[in-house]
């Protein structure tokens, strides 16, 4: 690291530092620029039409943060509470402290929300995402840690446009944007400077409290890297961490305690509050990373092969390692390079642990389970951990990868010109331009009917009434329902959704992907399922009148071109009756039935 070998990032002191050169502005500019450009080539599909187009690998989470943006357009224009959206699972709501409601991007983005629509706020968010995470490295790398223009460009090119970070630019907005991390990270580095503990222990505590109103998880693993870096510090340099303790303390302290209070009230609501709950709907270890993944290419990597990728993905949409060959002897090869530095070798064991963890309890090889016990069995239950995906520690592992790279880039320049240089170069290339991304794919989304384009539906839906969506919005079968919502800017109020809350409360407040189960989504699920018209009694249709009169329905509208909508539209009508053909839709009105006083 800069002027210092066993330290932690110290910076030269202020009389050795020459003044900054022309080149070095020139490239403070064209860095950013060029980061830009590569955020909008990945982003540009989407960019082509943002309303009309839904991102491929996820639509579902590309609905979810299109009506997390149209929460936060509601709550500067309309007054709505930031911790809580009662426009979405109608009656009992959605507690959005305990969602991924990114209320420190959707806030600020509510003017474009409101007069472009979520579907530019998304993708813009998105592209600023990919953009700030490796702009902010950039600027890290460049002040604090690195002499080098270059090294710092390719650090910010790796953190800010891995694999993993590609991957989840697939709608991710809250991982896709880490450019408060790299400031975290060093406020924390320099609170072992004298002076610093009231000044720093703010400053990373604001920090703190912003990384948690775009991502908490992000956040949680941010500390854990940082944590297993001052151990494995410690222990290799002890003197030199016992000198910085007391101040390192005290800042530290100072940071809890300026989180401590401006969180307080929001995380309160968050795990105490309506809608709140415990857990997730699957097990931390489901999603963990395969062995073969780490040196095989992303699916969005210009070598990228889709088919093997979906071997030893974890998912549909998360890459979360894929370095490539090259990459991962380069690696290799930058810690080997970066040795003899404390604070390196210190970094490289916090991502290789955190790289164990992402593979859970037992090794998988290309998608097999071999029953190899691994480290992460031990501490899978522990609270808070059994709230993350553990393939997503393997995101730290990667930025750290970056870091490396950059600093052992920066190092190989003191080289004396020859083989060895010119080798780590050759090597560098091999590995950075294979791993460039590819645009992400796009598929076209159903255009809004005219019954809401045109408005017709407010005839139907009064204030406290809900327009009632079949499918009925949820996680994969209701998105399309969902969607609509959120293109309108959650106008009118719906029934369930896809969000995270309690799976039946209060008797289980374990979380879940969807509004707790009633009898017409049961039914209407297996409908839609398997293709059968549903056979209805007399207590099935007052099963559903019940349900409609506890979901508030003013009107009920079969989405167009559903899967299996003739068997859909056929149990409808034999439930509610013939249906009206209203602005390109088949709706029923509710407006009859009794609405139920508000709790």
């Amino acid at each position: 690291m800069r002027a210092v070998d066993e330290g932690v990032g110290q910076s030269a002191p202020e009389a050795s530092t020459p003044p900054v050169a022309a080149p070095r502005r020139r490239a403070d500019l064209w860095a950013p620029l060029s980061y830009l450009a590569i955020a909008v080539l990945v982003m540009i599909q989407l960019w082509r039409d943002p309303s009309g187009r839904v991102l491929a690998s996820n639509k579902d989470d590309h609905g979810f943060f299109l009506y997390v943006f149209a929460h936060g357009e509601r709550v500067l224009f309309h007054g709505a509470n930031p911790l809580f959206d009662d426009r979405l699972n109608v009656p009992d709501g959605v507690n959005m402290m305990a969602n991924t409601s990114v209320l420190a991007i959707s806030l600020p983005f509510a003017p474009i929300t409101h007069f472009l629509g979520p579907g530019v706020a998304v993708v813009l968010a998105l592209t600023l995402g990919l953009f700030g995470t490796a702009t902010a490295w950039y600027r890290v790398l460049s002040r604090h840690l690195v002499t080098s223009r270059v090294a710092a460009w390719i650090g910010g090119l790796w953190c800010g446009f891995a694999p993993a970070l590609v991957s989840h630019a697939n709608a991710h907005v809250n991982f896709v944007s880490q450019y408060v991390t790299p400031f975290i990270v060093w406020q924390v580095l320099r609170l072992r400077e004298p002076g610093r503990a009231v000044r720093g222990g703010i400053i990373l505590g604001l920090l703190v409290v912003l990384q948690v109103f775009i991502n908490e998880e992000t956040l949680l693993f941010t500390a854990l890297a940082l944590g297993v870096f001052v151990i494995a510090y410690a222990s290799m340099s002890f003197q030199q961490a016992k000198r910085a303790a007391r101040h390192f303390l005290a800042g530290l302290g100072i940071a809890l305690v300026t989180a401590g209070v401006l969180l307080a009230y929001p995380l309160y609501f968050q795990f105490t509050g309506p809608g709140s709950y415990h857990g997730q709907p699957f097990l931390p270890d489901k999603y963990s990373t395969d062995l073969l993944s780490i040196g095989a290419f992303a699916r969005q990597s210009l070598a990228g092969n889709a088919w093997l990728t979906r071997h030893m993905s974890v998912s549909g949409t998360e890459d979360n390692t894929f370095f490539g060959p090259a990459g991962l002897a380069m690696i290799v090869v930058s810690v080997r390079v970066l040795w003899r530095n404390v604070a390196a070798r210190a970094a490289a064991i916090a991502g290789l642990l955190l790289l164990v963890a992402s593979m859970g309890p037992t090794l998988k090889v290309f998608g097999w389970n071999t029953r190899v016990p691994l480290p992460f069995g031990l501490v899978s239950r522990l609270p808070i951990i059994d709230l993350v995906s553990v393939t997503r520690f393997a995101m730290v592992a990667a930025t750290i990868a970056g870091l490396l790279v950059a600093l052992a880039t920066d190092r190989v320049r003191e080289w004396p010109a020859g083989r060895r240089r010119t080798w780590f170069r050759v090597g560098l290339a091999l590995a950075l331009v294979p791993l460039a991304p590819k645009p992400l794919p796009v598929v076209a989304g159903d255009p809004l009917p005219a019954f809401l384009a045109q408005g017709t539906w407010r005839q139907y839906v009064a204030a406290d009434r809900t327009l009632v969506t079949v499918p009925l919005p949820e996680v994969t079968t209701g998105r399309d329902g969902m969607r609509w919502a959120a293109l309108t800017k959650l106008e009118y109020r719906s029934p369930r959704g896809y969000f995270m809350g309690p799976v039946n409360p209060p008797a289980d407040r374990t979380g879940s992907w969807n509004a707790p189960s009633r009898f017409t989504y049961r039914l209407l699920w297996r409908v839609r399922e398997y293709g059968d018209p549903a056979v209805l009694d007399a207590t099935d249709r007052q099963r559903i009148r019940d349900d409609l009169i506890f979901w508030r329905a003013g009107v009920v509208v079969l989405i167009p071109n559903s899967r299996n909508g003739d068997a859909l539209l056929a149990t409808l009508t034999d439930a509610l009756g013939k249906p009206q053909l209203v602005g390109g839709v088949e709706v029923w009105d509710m407006r009859s039935l009794p609405v139920p006083p508000a709790e």
